[in-house]
This record gives C-alpha cells, sequence and structure tokens, in this order.
C-alpha cells in the first residue's frame, strides 16, 4: 500500500513556478498552475534531461528550458510533434498542505 508523505504548504511553491524535491535517486518538480493546481514530475525532460523546475509554467503545461518541448502536467507526455514521457507522481492537497505518493504501484496480476 503506498503512503502519502508530507511535501510542504502550496503558499511555498509559487504560482506558475516549481520546487524540487531531491531524493536518493532522482529529483521530483512539484509545479503550481495559475489556478493553484499542483502536479509532480520527474525533474528530467524527456528529450535530453533538461530541468523541468526551470521551464515555464503555463495552463497545465511546462516549456523545458533547453530546447521548449512542452510537457503535460497531468500526464507527462510531451505535446505533439515531440514524443517521450516524463514520470509523474500522485500529488494531493488537504488544508493547503501538498503530499505525494512516491512508491511505484505494482500491477496486479
Amino acid at each position: 500500500m503506498n503512503q502519502w508523505t508530507e511535501l510542504l504548504k502550496m503558499d511555498d511553491i509559487p504560482q506558475l513556478g516549481a520546487r524540487v524535491l531531491r531524493t536518493d535517486t532522482m529529483d521530483i518538480a512539484v509545479f503550481r498552475t495559475a489556478q493553484d493546481e499542483i502536479f509532480a514530475l520527474q525533474d528530467k525532460c524527456p528529450h535530453k534531461g533538461g530541468p523541468l523546475s526551470q521551464g515555464i509554467v503555463h495552463d497545465n503545461t511546462v516549456t523545458c528550458p533547453l530546447h521548449n518541448w512542452k510537457i503535460d502536467l497531468n500526464s507527462g507526455e510531451a505535446l505533439a510533434p515531440d514524443v517521450g514521457c516524463s514520470h509523474r507522481f500522485p500529488i494531493k492537497v488537504e488544508n493547503g498542505v501538498v503530499y505525494i505518493q512516491l512508491a511505484v504501484e505494482s500491477a496486479v496480476a
């Protein structure tokens, strides 16, 4: 069973910006849209590994700062014509506090 881990307060993430969670295995970018939606993706563009946390957030998309690839924050998928995906992490907000699920769910056979 996956557990939720408290990250930070939503107000600690600027609107149209990101904060980075550093783990032992990867960096995770936590984004906040203009509509106060929160998303979390591996902080690595699927194209050349650019830091998505340093990109420009617009609508529910982030544009990689290296080569302008647009990544959908809902799915982590690159928008056409580009192809690729950054791993997405489940996020929830309760009483202004952001929580993340770091464990990867295993498939049921």
